[in-house]
């Protein structure tokens, strides 16, 4: 349905301008955002697994901002695989053949048409087009006789064939990057289609930063559930978790700004830090408890200021770091060790 309706949107010429930005630099154009929404029937199914048509509203939006960070990460992308396909050029035009059928055959595995492949695609060349050709190329031989040879002998030469290969880089339309679909149940008469583009853009002051760092498998590992109220489950825990980790960033933020503070963060001090870069902060901090006579000892390891002030920040007693002052025997670290 995605496909069907950014095709709709491209075909439809430039749509009505939704949302104008300024740069965030000077340097920078303005961002725009081109859009309409469409009424498509779509099957969905309710809450007792009864399946039915209902009409669900898609936003059609073209971002000029997302289309030149494609622009630039597609040309990056093509500068690294017009590496590969340099090398690739120079093992397929260094092979020679012995004659032409076994030429065209090795065109046909370059191009994922030889015997065994069972309609596998070819090799996969996103960003370039390749062009093979059969050339046929005349070697003079060695005379077997010795001796002068008469004027009328055709001298002996015998003929092997290579492939050659011609390549264009592939250069989409203006238009075709850059599109976004919004699927809503909202009507237009409630929400226009500006409002709608708005509140989306707006979702990134609470959970919809969160999912970028998600995403890296490294970040998160998969879970495989099978049942949908443990899907649903999981989804909610991470929506809930991403909300505590927006709303210690806030607070930490608000609290800095207010109290003139500065954390260290990636980049030396910082008044606007990542939860992410909160969390760094208190990785070298280490709880020790030990038992000496059946005494209990509680010493605290690497506890700085600015951790006593991200705990005023977010609402934590510095009682749970009492102690810290005395056992510092932790470096300063601003990254996870």
């Amino acid at each position: 349905m995605r496909q069907e309706v950014e095709t709709w949107g491209q075909q439809h010429g430039p749509l009505p301008l939704l949302l104008e930005k300024p740069g965030r630099t000077r340097q920078e154009s303005p961002r725009r955002w081109h859009g309409a929404s469409v009424v498509r029937q779509v099957e969905v199914e309710d809450a007792e697994g009864r399946l039915a048509m209902a009409e669900i509203r898609f936003l059609v939006v073209h971002s000029s901002q997302l289309a030149d960070q494609t622009a630039v990460a597609y040309a990056a992308a093509q500068a690294k695989e017009a590496e590969r396909l340099a090398e690739h050029i120079r093992r397929v035009e260094a092979r020679w053949f012995a004659c032409a059928a076994d030429a065209e055959a090795a065109i046909a595995d370059y191009e994922g048409r030889g015997q065994g492949r069972r309609g596998r695609p070819p090799h996969p060349w996103r960003y370039h087009a390749l062009h093979y050709r059969v050339e046929a190329v005349r070697i003079p031989k060695k005379r077997t006789r010795r001796g002068r040879p008469p004027k009328t002998e055709v001298p002996p030469v015998a003929v092997h064939y290579r492939l050659v290969v011609h390549h264009e880089a592939l250069r989409p339309a203006e238009d075709t990057y850059g599109w976004t679909v919004l699927a809503t149940t909202v009507p237009p008469e409630v929400g226009t289609d500006t409002e709608i583009l708005q509140a989306y853009q707006e979702q990134h002051i609470t959970v919809e930063p969160g999912f970028r760092w998600i995403k890296n498998p490294a970040a998160i590992s998969p879970v495989w559930l099978e049942k949908p109220a443990r899907i649903a489950a999981l989804a909610m825990l991470t929506v809930v978790g991403l909300l505590v980790y927006a709303v210690i960033q806030r607070q930490v933020r608000l609290y800095l700004r207010e109290h003139e503070r500065h954390i260290p963060g990636n980049k030396g001090l910082t008044a606007t830090p990542t939860a992410a870069v909160v969390f760094a902060l208190f990785t070298p901090v280490m709880l020790v408890h030990c038992t000496v006579d059946d005494i209990p000892s509680l010493q605290v390891h690497g506890v700085q200021d600015y951790h006593l002030l991200i705990c005023d920040a977010v609402g934590i007693a510095p009682a749970w770091y009492q102690g810290g002052a005395t056992g510092q025997n932790s470096l300063l670290r601003t990254t996870p060790p």
